[in-house]
């Protein structure tokens, strides 16, 4: 079970907390639309930023860079890559296992995969920003320009989430 789950003997498997009445089955659907339109919004943006970066290695001006930038892409390419295929997992996930009453478990799988994608597309975001940041100011500039965004997207994505699941936790 995750979470959000509170099923019992005593309620009749409703959920005691939400005021919701479902079966576990009809839990999982509405947490598997749910979470559809998370990573329909996640798969595009990381697919378009994918996309920019498999160009940058054909423009005239990245045979100027650096090791050390030409490191940084090789990087950031590999975290896109690992981005794109995490987030796009729990599509062939779901369609694999489609129709074999593993609902509840694909959701759980699919979850964890939506969350390990987000991660390394934030990684992916931090080196991409490193990278454009290095070509445009000073390299310790830079350095300390993309850990300012890799906190803000940390304090956006996670910090809320994690202090709601905490808090949540010491109601119980």
């Amino acid at each position: 079970m995750t979470h959000d789950d509170h099923e019992g003997p005593g309620n009749g498997g409703r959920a005691a907390r939400s005021g919701r009445v479902e079966t576990r089955e009809e839990r999982a659907d509405r947490k598997w639309t749910e979470l559809l339109q998370e990573v329909r919004v996640t798969q595009t943006g990381v697919q378009i930023l994918f996309a920019f970066l498999l160009t940058v290695a054909f423009t005239p001006r990245f045979h100027e860079l650096g090791q050390v930038d030409r490191g940084i892409y090789v990087v950031t390419v590999l975290l896109g890559a690992a981005a794109t295929g995490a987030l796009i997992a729990p599509v062939s996930l779901h369609r694999i296992v489609t129709g074999r009453r593993v609902k509840p478990e694909t959701v759980d799988w699919a979850s964890r995969f939506t969350v390990a994608g987000l991660v390394l597309l934030l990684c992916t975001v931090a080196s991409a920003l490193l990278l454009i940041l290095r070509v445009v100011v000073a390299d310790t500039t830079a350095f300390w320009l993309a850990a300012a965004a890799l906190l803000w997207f940390v304090s956006c994505w996670f910090v809320p989430a994690a202090w709601l699941f905490h808090r949540s936790r010491k109601e119980r």
